[in-house]
């Protein structure tokens, strides 16, 4: 076993996260690269100090810049606000340093084009971070669709939606100010990047945007609380997609249903240790969807519990980034997905905005 030494950019919700993760996987998956938490980084020197010392980081720092140059750091996780994602991982990229970024890729297209044509020159190992694609239940999804349990797929309806800014008097916050966090931004990109993985490329899409609550206590909101997107996929299926923060009652609405003409998949991150399938099989009376409990059978269930129906939870779905990060720096290989897989989310999103200004269809293919 060797050791890579860990920098990470940000200690807050994902930041320890991400500390948690590198400090679990090689005992989950018995990794051949073993991490090291080297540094951490944050805003002001004592923040750095305090996650430094909660997390287990041999130092902090609150310079990207001596985190990102310093010999002892391998490897560089990306866990800060999206304007500082591009300078980071360029700087990385030029030390020939594998980067692990979190959605979205950048705070504008433009940006995410840039860090993945940086990575792609590079040659270095690169990773965007999606995490809710890697439950067992959707990994198993996957596998379901490719090898063809419901037939052709004729139509995806995908939602995330949450509530966390339903109530119009919750104060104006750092989520209400500019594009990169609002609901396109901040959600969207974890629905598209599913419908990517599940259903294959985009080619159009018809979309609307609307910022419901103008105004908050505090300040004035810059940015959207939902939006419905229309879409044909490459592969010839109808689709349609809507994300929300504004959704009332929904905490986790990270949903999809996938229609085939030999049956049909239903899945929702609020209960995701199950999956729901029906098959066009047996008489009509006793014909339904199935309740499937992930069990050790499933993708990367077993490492974490010999239980089925016990199930897997968030930080589980980041411990298995974690592993595939690791495995893509120790094989030279990238793993799925990659910033060019960042970057193609980007473009539908940024399709779906000039649509929703357009008010017509609008091509993948232009952005």
């Amino acid at each position: 076993m060797t050791e890579i030494g860990i920098g990470i950019l940000g200690g807050g919700y994902m930041g320890k996260a991400h500390a948690v993760a590198m400090s679990s996987v090689g005992a989950v998956f018995n990794t051949g690269l073993r991490p090291r938490l080297e540094m951490v980084c944050a805003t002001t020197p004592e923040s750095a100090e305090r996650y430094r010392k909660a997390y287990g980081f041999r130092r902090g720092t609150d310079d990207w810049r001596a985190l990102v140059n310093d010999d002892a750091v391998g490897a560089v996780v990306i866990a800060s606000p999206q304007e500082t994602h591009r300078d980071v991982a360029e700087a990385a990229f030029a030390l020939g340093k594998p980067v692990f970024c979190e959605k979205p890729l950048g705070a504008s297209i433009e940006d995410s084009a840039a860090m993945t044509a940086a990575a792609e020159r590079a040659g270095v190992v690169n990773m965007v971070g999606f995490n809710y694609i890697r439950t067992p239940a959707s990994q198993f999804a996957r596998h379901l669709i490719a090898e063809g349990t419901i037939g052709d797929i004729t139509w995806f309806r995908g939602e995330h939606t949450e509530d966390f800014l339903a109530n119009p008097e919750t104060p104006a916050n750092w989520r209400t100010v500019g594009m990169a966090n609002g609901t396109m931004g901040d959600l969207a990109p974890h629905m598209i990047n599913a419908a990517l993985a599940l259903m294959g490329p985009i080619s159009r899409v018809m979309a609307e945007v609307e910022t419901v609550h103008k105004t908050r206590p505090g300040g004035k909101v810059t940015n959207d609380d939902h939006g419905q997107v229309m879409c044909r996929f490459g592969n010839g299926a109808m689709g349609q997609m809507y994300f929300s923060r504004i959704a009332t009652g929904r905490k986790m609405g990270y949903a999809y249903e996938i229609t085939g003409t030999k049956g049909a998949i239903r899945f929702d991150q609020e209960d995701q240790n199950a999956l729901w399938l029906y098959r066009t099989e047996g008489p009509d009376a006793t014909r339904g969807f199935t309740k499937i409990l992930t069990g050790p059978a499933h993708p990367d269930y077993e490492a974490f519990c010999q239980g089925p129906g016990h199930g897997t939870g968030y930080q589980d779905q980041i411990i298995i980034e974690a592993r595939d990060f690791l495995a893509a720096i120790e094989t030279q290989e990238n793993r799925w997905p990659t910033f060019r897989d960042g970057h193609e989310v980007n473009r539908v999103i940024a399709a779906a905005l000039a649509s929703d200004q357009s008010g017509g269809w609008q091509d993948i293919n232009n952005f």
